[in-house]
C-alpha cells in the first residue's frame, strides 16, 4: 500500500488531522497499467466537492501531479483513493492518495434490503458515514448482500456504495432522486448516448419493480452487477442489459493522470 500526502510519503502526524476530524471528501478509481477511465469526471468531482466543503479547490494539474507520483511508487494495477481535506479552516487543502490491490466486484445476482435512508450532502462523496455502513451490516445480518435506500418520498435512490440502474426492456432507467452521481454512472451516461442506446430518468419506487425487466448496481469496481431481488421483489435476469453496460463502459478510453 502506498499512502502519500501532497506527493510525499505520509506520516502519522500527517494522517492524524484527517483521522480525528473526519471532514473530507474523496474519489475512488481502478487503475490499470497506470491509467483509469473517466479521469475528467474524477477531477470534476473533487473540484466541485472542495468548493462545497471548503469554498476553494486544488488545481487539476496539482491533483494530477500527486496522482502520478503515487502511481509511480507502486504497481501498474491498483485501487486508488484520493482524499481532500484541510487541517484548519484557513489552511491550504491537502490531498491524500492511497493505493492498494485492485478490487474485484461481486458476481451477483445480489439481494438488496430496502432501507429508509438519506445521505447528508448526497452530491458529495464525503467520509465518515456511520449510518450507511450500519445499515449495510444490518442488511448482511438479515441475509441480504447489500441495502438499497429509499428516501422520504418512497423513491429508490442508491445502495451502500453503489449507484442503481434499471432496465425497462428497452431503455436504461436512472433513478430520479438526490443521489451521489458516480463516475462510472457518468461514464455510462455519455457512452450509452454516444452509442445511441436508449436511457431515461424516472422516479422508481419499490412498487414499480415488478414492471421492470432487470437491475444492476455499479461503482468504480464495475459498470454492472446483476440484482436478483430488492426486498421481497424478485427481478428477472437481464444478461443483455448487463452486457450492454459493460460494452458501453469498455468504449471509454483509459487515460493516465
Amino acid at each position: 500500500m502506498i499512502v502519500q500526502r501532497n506527493g510525499v510519503e505520509a506520516t502519522t502526524a500527517d494522517l492524524a488531522p484527517l483521522a480525528f476530524a473526519g471532514y473530507a471528501h474523496f474519489t475512488a478509481m481502478q487503475v490499470r497499467d497506470g491509467r483509469t477511465r473517466g479521469l475528467d469526471l474524477h477531477l470534476d468531482r473533487l473540484r466541485r466537492a472542495s468548493h462545497e466543503l471548503f469554498g476553494r479547490a486544488l488545481q487539476d494539474d496539482v491533483v494530477r501531479e500527486h496522482l502520478r507520483t503515487a502511481l509511480a511508487a507502486g504497481p501498474a494495477d491498483v485501487s486508488l483513493r484520493a482524499t481532500v481535506y484541510s487541517g484548519a479552516d484557513d489552511a491550504p487543502l491537502d490531498l491524500l492518495v492511497r493505493t492498494g490491490p485492485p478490487a474485484s466486484p461481486p458476481v451477483g445476482p445480489l439481494a438488496l434490503a430496502v432501507v429508509p435512508y438519506e445521505r447528508y450532502l448526497p452530491a458529495v462523496k464525503h467520509v465518515g458515514e456511520v449510518a450507511k455502513s450500519h445499515v449495510l451490516r444490518v442488511a448482511a445480518r438479515d441475509g441480504f448482500d447489500d441495502a438499497a435506500f429509499v428516501d422520504r418520498a418512497g423513491r429508490l435512490t442508491e445502495a451502500s456504495i453503489w449507484n442503481l440502474a434499471f432496465w425497462d426492456g428497452s431503455a436504461v432507467v436512472w433513478p430520479v432522486a438526490d443521489v451521489l452521481g458516480g463516475v462510472t454512472m457518468g461514464i455510462l451516461r455519455r457512452r450509452l448516448a454516444a452509442l445511441g442506446l436508449p436511457q431515461r430518468d424516472a422516479e422508481v419506487r419499490p412498487s414499480d419493480l415488478p414492471a421492470l425487466a432487470g437491475a444492476v448496481v455499479l461503482n468504480s469496481w464495475t459498470p454492472g452487477v446483476p440484482v436478483g431481488r430488492v426486498g421481497a421483489t424478485p427481478l428477472p435476469d437481464a444478461p443483455g442489459f448487463v452486457a450492454a453496460l459493460h460494452e458501453a463502459y469498455a468504449t471509454e478510453p483509459l487515460t493516465a493522470p
